[in-house]
């Protein structure tokens, strides 16, 4: 099982889709080792250093958060069904409402639409909120994405800048 890495105050929570394998048996989120997850967060600035999964904890002390859409573990996130992502979209909301980060990021376009009954999403903040949290659509860092890092980092360092001019 892996747990939520969350608490009142964040700057932002990021969502993932649900655990892979690696993940849900070490118990740490972004755990296969193909992951880009915690390398783009040190390098889009939301970590003063590369973090190790087993680390994940540490993510708080930079006012940073994990959770996922839905809990139970696959080999690819395809693997998860529709209606999953819908309760775990509404499970999500639930959770933000009452943490309120400042921002939640959903690390998938595909994930977004379906777990909040969205189409046609772009990257990037989204004019939907939660409360007074904006909800951003960031790639996914699996090691299965075609995106490079540098447009993974590109894309999450935008977030990180939009949070420091808000003086988050």
């Amino acid at each position: 099982m892996v747990k939520d890495i969350i608490a009142p105050g964040l700057r932002v929570v990021f969502c993932g889709i649900n655990p892979g394998l690696s993940s849900s048996s070490l118990g740490f989120p972004f755990a296969h080792p193909a992951n880009r997850f915690w390398k783009v967060l040190h390098l889009a600035g939301f970590t003063d250093r590369q973090l190790k999964p087993e680390e994940a904890d540490h993510l708080l002390d930079f006012r940073c958060g994990v959770t996922k859409l839905v809990d139970r573990p696959t080999v690819q996130a395809n693997e998860v069904k529709r209606q999953e992502l819908r309760d775990g979209g509404r499970a999500l909301v639930s959770k933000i409402e009452a943490y309120q980060p400042a921002a939640l990021a959903i690390l998938g376009k595909q994930a977004f639409e379906q777990g909040f009954s969205q189409r046609g999403t772009s990257w990037g903040k989204q004019e939907l909120t939660i409360g007074d949290t904006q909800i951003w659509v960031l790639p996914n860092p699996s090691g299965l994405s075609r995106i490079t890092t540098d447009k993974l980092v590109e894309a999450y360092k935008e977030l990180d800048q939009v949070l420091v001019l808000r003086g988050r």
